[in-house]
């Protein structure tokens, strides 16, 4: 049996996460859609004190953030990543911008999967860009 280039974990406590094959097949298409290709994404949700220890430890950074990604393959292959997301920053974060967790969430993951594809969100250009297609796939998967 082929295994499957998406696979969900999750360490949060009372998470549920619906659709999740339709997301599955839906990052496939944005990483086509991309130009990239998919082997191994891994996409972790987890709490804030979970990512705030990864923060801590792989990037010496000492703050809470909603998403880390960690790319493990080259420009020119297939992706190969980890994504660790914490769910109380996305809830917390939905509050703050007053949207939904859902959309959140979503952005969240797109924005991590878009990083692997090569986007980056270091200058305000870069910022306009990357919230232009974080955008775009939001209105292709939750028709918003």
């Amino acid at each position: 049996m082929k295994q499957q280039p998406i696979a969900f974990f999750f360490q949060a406590p009372s998470f549920y996460f619906p659709n999740r094959s339709r997301l599955k097949l839906f990052l496939l298409k944005l990483i086509r859609q991309e130009g990239k290709s998919a082997q191994s994404i891994r996409i972790i949700f987890c709490t804030d004190e979970q990512l705030l220890h990864i923060n801590r430890e792989y990037l010496q950074h000492d703050y809470y953030t909603d998403i880390i990604t960690f790319p493990f393959s080259g420009k020119s292959e297939p992706l190969e990543a980890e994504l660790y997301i914490s769910i109380d920053r996305i809830r917390s974060n939905a509050a703050d911008w007053k949207t939904t967790t859902q959309q959140e969430l979503h952005r969240v993951i797109f924005h991590g999967v878009l990083h692997l594809c090569g986007y980056n969100d270091k200058s305000s250009q870069q910022i306009r860009k990357m919230r232009e297609r974080e955008d775009y796939y939001l209105r292709l998967y939750l028709g918003k």
